[in-house]
């Protein structure tokens, strides 16, 4: 289990950087688009700052969405719960752990949920 607990925070210490560093790229994009006169709807550039803008945004999000996955999976690994299915509360297949180690869910129970296990 210390293999687990090292491996998670690892990965939590680099979703934590590109947290920082997506984060540090939309306040430039943002600070940049206030310096110009960019109408996001009559203005060439306009399309491309709003895309930009919101591109990061739901990069933003996802990796704060993998952050929240990775300290549930640190909070079960310290509750004993971390290998256990929270649908069916059967255990999660090793491998399955070790390709993803935030999964909550056993193989069979993700497919049944449409292949999209819940975090």
């Amino acid at each position: 289990m210390e293999d687990v607990r090292a491996q998670l925070e690892d990965e939590r210490r680099r979703t934590l950087r590109r947290l920082a560093a997506l984060t540090g790229d939309h306040d430039a994009v943002v600070a940049a688009s206030k310096d110009t006169n960019a109408d996001d709807e009559h203005d060439p550039e306009g399309a491309t700052i709003a895309f930009e803008r919101s591109q990061i945004a739901a990069l933003v999000r996802q990796a704060e969405e993998h952050l929240g996955a990775v300290d549930s999976a640190l909070t079960r690994l310290a509750d004993g719960t971390w290998g256990t299915c929270r649908s069916c509360g059967g255990p999660i297949a090793a491998a399955r752990l070790e390709a993803r180690p935030v999964a909550t869910e056993c193989i069979d129970c993700a497919r049944a949920a449409g292949g999209r296990p819940r975090q």
